[in-house]
């Protein structure tokens, strides 16, 4: 019933920033974490970021100090700010909501390419 809405991928030159943003389509379900994981072919799939419904963030230690997630509770809404971004950077970035009740809904993806 929940739908993610995935946007803001694209090339981008090392160095280059990008926002990603993340909307779930329904607002009557209570939210409890959204999150950015991110996956490359051949490997799996690995958690970016995460931020809870209260604002606590949490982020791998490869994107500390450059990533910055975010949320708009009103709208449902999480961003990824990525700034100072590398070619191992590069993946397909995919948008995962947990719900209280206990649901998860990932989203379809959004492609992130580094140029060279």
């Amino acid at each position: 019933q929940v739908q993610l809405v995935e946007s803001g991928g694209g090339l981008v030159q090392p160095g280059g920033s990008l926002r990603l943003s993340c909307a779930a389509s329904a607002t009557i379900f209570s939210i409890d974490t959204m999150a950015w994981y991110r996956q490359v072919p051949g490997k799996e799939r690995e958690l970016v970021a995460g931020i809870t419904r209260g604002g606590s963030t949490n982020y791998a230690d490869s994107v500390k100090g450059r990533f910055t997630i975010s949320r708009d509770g009103a709208k449902n809404t999480v961003y990824l700010q990525m700034n100072n971004l590398r070619p191992e950077d590069a993946a397909v970035y995919y948008c995962n909501v947990l719900f209280s009740m206990g649901s998860i809904v990932w989203g379809k993806g959004t492609l992130v390419t580094l140029s060279s």
